[in-house]
């Protein structure tokens, strides 16, 4: 390889980006990423200003506008951001805030409290990368005006453009973000929005959130829940079968930290836990989920053994068994918290173990006491799921890789492939046999295994654990990924970088397809997150004209081929047979070929939405499956059955 050389290397090779330049220069750095996740992240930032006024005690009320022309205003009651001059900059503080990085009132403590937006960027962040500001401050009897465009440059100073009632304060932020750095799309969704708002709402008691459209004839939601965390855990269980009637929580505070929780179980056997640390989601937990789940296994335990329940010669209940059917809130406000890691996903702060414990104990033991009834219930689960636990362990011997010949021939089903190195194999899950005798003969042996699947495997949102290893399919599966699962789940040991799974595009594969996606969300989650499942895209069409042969997904990409054509071309449309009529070289051709195929990557953006729809539309309950349907039918497009 021929090295080349820089002509100098000196003082004037040093960049130095001045004010936002360097915002707009590395947006991911600060936003993350400039797709749809970074255009919305954009909202938060100012939203979490706002909140911050919310957990001071100073805003009742936040509002968020979508525009017409995709602009964003966001509206809160607080105190308004300050007006005077920052000794510092020799700027407003309000023009301060908006263009100078890191200036802001959450890091010197007399501010804030406790705050959500840690960085202290936001707001100058949004203003970096957006096409233009406005911000309007209600303070004094007075409304403040200042404008920023062109990379959050301030247009003018700030001024007084108007009067206001004197008891009257707030901040008023609208931006337009700028195409030239979301280049993938500057349009908000609502859903995103709608989902992430209400979640705020629950998060802080009392706080009222409002949500409009100004593109969808003024549509208009409201967020208020006085019951907090309580009726998070009423909607999250809407689709489930609660056990016990009372929600069990709990609010308490020591040396700043409060902390507060809400539970229920039902009948399903999925555990539904989620924490939040100063209202951000920490999906990988820490140590404030750690005290909470550490105190619910000892204290049911100790009631267990001192009501009778739990005899002597009983297993005490794992962490895993009292977990079962349970939907549970965890939140705390913390002053100062510490995050492992730059995405602040998980708590660090070791004092918050002993602070939840001590304070979640205390109300558990005490709805125990006062609830006997609701207590034998919780704790009759939790056995019940010890017992499964037991019988499980049994049947989990049977998927653990013992050497290279059980993995080439275990049920005889597996055709592996030869390589060894997992960040270039794939595994394809085939619906039939048939379909997998022409993947095997089609495939790229070096790089791609195939795993033939004979019909429907079981719906685990319906089964425990054990049930699920009895089944031959699931055991397969989980033998040919090489994870293990439940505790002994080690993500490390993923045998293949692309989990595709390869169904007919008719009804039936689109039920294995739900099937296997049940599976992987409830048994391998963080494969799902860690985004290495995918589904394949089968072709629907082949259109034939002289010697031309096109493969097209669907409908859509067939009328944009055709109009493609010459008037006078005579051509020839066949709908796709199913994968197990097509001959091998079809088969590559199609749909296993990586230079040629499509394949969709499945990710869970959101853990609550995927959860409530795979409740929803794999649980027990019936209505709100039906009902899911009735409300959803009118988007079909492509119906085979």
């Amino acid at each position: 390889m021929e090295n080349v050389k820089m002509e100098s290397y000196d003082s004037s090779s040093i960049q130095v980006l001045e004010g936002l330049e360097a915002v707009r220069k590395r947006p991911g750095m600060y936003i993350g990423t400039t797709s749809s996740r970074g255009l919305h992240h954009l909202v938060w930032e100012i939203v979490d200003n706002a909140i911050d006024e919310a957990l001071a005690g100073y805003c009742t009320h936040i509002e968020v506008e979508i525009g017409k022309e995709n602009t964003i205003t966001v509206k809160d009651d607080g105190r308004g951001i300050p007006v005077g001059i920052h000794q510092k900059t020799g700027k407003s503080t309000v023009e301060t805030v908006y263009t100078v990085l890191h200036a802001g009132g959450k890091f010197g403590g007399g501010g804030y409290k406790v705050s959500g937006g840690l960085h202290g960027v936001g707001a100058s962040v949004v203003n970096a990368l957006s096409e233009w500001l406005e911000v309007k401050v209600y303070k004094n009897g007075h409304v403040y005006f200042q404008k920023y465009s062109n990379g959050g440059h301030p247009e003018e100073e700030l001024k007084i453009i108007d009067t206001c009632p004197e008891e009257r304060t707030g901040t008023t932020v609208t931006f337009k973000p700028d195409p030239e750095i979301f280049t993938e799309t500057t349009i908000f969704d609502y859903s995103i929005l709608r989902t992430r708002l209400r979640e705020l709402a629950f998060l802080n008691k009392g706080l009222k959130i409002s949500l409009y459209d100004l593109r969808e004839d003024n549509k208009k939601e409201s967020f208020h829940y006085e019951g907090g965390l309580n009726e998070y855990v009423e909607m999250l269980n809407k689709d489930k079968k609660p056990i016990h009637e009372t929600i069990i929580s709990c609010n308490g505070n020591e040396n700043d930290i409060s902390l507060e929780v809400a539970l229920q179980y039902n009948e399903t056997y999925n555990a539904s836990i989620y924490s939040f640390v100063n209202n951000i989601n920490t999906p990988e937990g820490g140590t404030h989920e750690d005290g909470v789940k550490r105190a619910l296994t000892r204290i049911l335990n100790k009631y267990a053994k001192e009501a009778g329940i739990l005899k002597e010669k009983d297993d005490p209940l794992s962490g895993e068994d009292v977990k079962e059917g349970l939907t549970m809130i965890v939140s705390i406000k913390h002053p100062n918290p510490q995050f492992e890691g730059q995405t602040k996903t998980k708590l660090g702060n070791s004092e918050c173990r002993g602070i939840s414990d001590k304070i979640f104990s205390a109300a558990l033991e005490r709805f125990l006491m006062e609830n006997p009834d609701q207590a034998r219930v919780i704790i009759d689960k939790g056995m019940t799921a010890s017992r499964a636990r037991v019988a499980a362990k049994k049947a989990r011997e049977l998927t653990r890789r013992k050497g290279d010949l059980d993995i080439t021939n275990f049920y005889g089903k597996l055709s592996d492939c030869k390589s060894k190195d997992p960040s270039e194999c794939e595994i394809f899950l085939v619906e039939g046999d048939s379909a997998g005798g022409s993947a095997i003969k089609g495939r790229d042996s070096m790089r791609q295994a195939i795993l033939p699947l004979r019909g429907k495997i079981l719906n685990v949102e319906k089964a425990r654990l054990d049930r699920a290893l009895s089944n031959e399919e699931i055991r397969t599966i989980i033998t040919a990924f090489g994870t293990g699962i439940g505790d002994e789940f080690n993500l490390d040991k993923l045998r293949y970088d692309k989990i595709i799974i390869m169904t007919d595009a008719d009804v039936d594969g689109s039920h294995i397809r739900v099937l296997l996606l049940t599976l992987f969300y409830r048994f391998f989650r963080p494969i799902v997150e860690a985004g290495h499942v995918y589904a394949a895209q089968p072709p629907l069409f082949v259109i034939k004209h002289g010697k031309t042969i096109k493969y097209v997904l669907n409908e859509q990409e067939r009328d944009e081929y055709l109009k493609t054509l010459s008037p006078n071309t005579k051509y020839d449309i066949m709908r796709m047979k199913g994968l197990g009529e097509m001959d091998a070289e079809e088969l590559n051709e199609t749909t296993m070929d990586i230079e040629k195929r499509v394949l969709r990557q499945i990710t869970v953006e959101d853990a609550m939405s995927a959860d409530d729809t795979f409740s929803k539309l794999m649980g027990e309950e019936v209505e709100p499956r039906r009902k899911f349907i009735e409300e959803n039918a009118v988007y079909v497009q492509n119906l085979d059955i």
